[in-house]
């Protein structure tokens, strides 16, 4: 099993930038892809961003292009989601998560994650 936690969440303001943080623990995440997916109250969960086993290559949601960053850090366990330019439309819970054992490339699909985490909540006022 991976448990994953994330951090980072809270207020801001539209234009500023916030960085959440999620941890693993349990089993490695080194040999799997990861991601972060979102939801807002009334809608969907959507997919933001994913990453491949080794950090490379990436994929993002077309609203967060060129605005949002994944990275990860295998040797400790983390993947980040550095966002800017944060608009109020990007308010939602964030979520990360994992595939499964030696699932190394990096989706799009909800479905294909296997491990996820509690969220934390990201709001942008306008």
């Amino acid at each position: 099993q991976v448990q994953l936690i994330e951090s980072g969440g809270g207020l801001v303001q539209a234009g500023d930038s916030l960085s959440v943080s999620c941890v693993a623990s349990g089993r490695t995440v080194s040999n799997r892809a990861m991601g972060w997916f979102r939801q807002a109250p009334g809608k969907e969960r959507e997919f933001v961003a994913a990453i491949s086993w080794s950090g490379g290559s990436t994929q993002y949601a077309d609203s967060v292009k060129g605005r949002f960053t994944i990275s990860r850090d295998n040797a400790k366990n983390t993947m980040n989601l550095q966002m800017n330019s944060l608009k109020p439309e990007d308010t939602a819970v964030y979520y990360c998560t994992a595939r499964g054992d030696f699932q190394t490339y990096d989706s799009p699909a909800p479905g294909d994650y296997l491990f996820w985490g509690r969220g934390t909540q990201v709001t942008v006022s306008s």
